[in-house]
């Protein structure tokens, strides 16, 4: 990870959920307890890697949880930990955000096809 620069809580903050999928991972989490299967399907751009890394990352921070079930083949589920709960109304409070302030952004193009 870069060097923090100002001490700021936020740019802490910013650090751990910076990027494009930790975000959506708390946001997916928040409904209960997921399958590491359950999370790639929620977010199929995903890939194995990534996924892998941005939950090892998320757990080092103490925002969920790692727990794995006995036998074959093993279950390894994940779960917000209190801390995590905590980030919830805030990522609530985002998406919240976007759907009022979206309503006054102009419309974007459609983006062009490759076949035309």
């Amino acid at each position: 990870m870069k060097d923090v620069v100002s001490r700021c809580p936020i740019e802490e903050v910013m650090r751990l959920l910076s990027g494009r999928w930790p975000t959506l991972l708390l946001y997916y989490l928040k409904a209960g307890t997921k399958r590491f299967s359950d999370l790639k399907r929620d977010n199929p751009t995903l890939s194995h890697r990534m996924l892998t890394l941005e939950l090892r990352k998320l757990e080092g921070a103490g925002v969920i949880r790692r727990t794995a079930r006995p036998g074959y083949p093993l279950r390894v589920e994940y779960d917000l930990t209190p801390s995590g709960l905590r980030l919830v109304p805030l990522i609530d409070g985002l998406g919240d955000w976007w759907e009022e302030a979206s309503q006054s952004f102009p419309p974007q193009p459609a983006a062009k096809s490759e076949a035309a």
